[in-house]
């Protein structure tokens, strides 16, 4: 509680822009200099639930799950046998897994037996 009231919360009726508490008796907008009776905002708690989509989504990261990415009759298709039953086609997905000025790495997937395996 005490770190709510030295940080700013709550926003600006005005423009809503987050309020600061400058004193016991105000808070104001930084932008529009309004001000807000402080009884209207002390002793209030605001709160919110973050979801690991959340988080990964705000790092840029995804889930790479070849499973449930992509069913896969959307995943691309590419005339390769396969080095385990001889399978004429593979579906196939990209990453770039090393640095930037290195090619990425091909990963594939035999739709008959279900061999993965990897190139580059």
């Amino acid at each position: 509680m005490v770190k709510s009231l030295e940080s700013g919360f709550l926003f600006c009726n005005l423009c809503g822009t987050m309020l600061i508490l400058k004193s016991p008796k105000y808070a104001e907008c930084p932008l529009c200099l309004s001000k807000r009776d402080a009884r209207e905002i002390i002793g209030k708690e605001i709160s919110y639930t973050v979801s690991a989509e959340d988080i990964r989504r705000e790092l840029g990261i995804s889930l790479f799950d070849e499973g449930h990415a992509q069913a896969e009759s959307e995943l691309p298709k590419i005339k390769k046998t396969c080095e385990k039953c001889g399978h004429p086609e593979l579906v196939y997905t990209t990453r770039q897994t090393r640095s930037a000025d290195e090619g990425q790495t091909t990963y594939y997937t035999c739709p008959n037996c279900g061999h993965r395996f990897t190139e580059g």
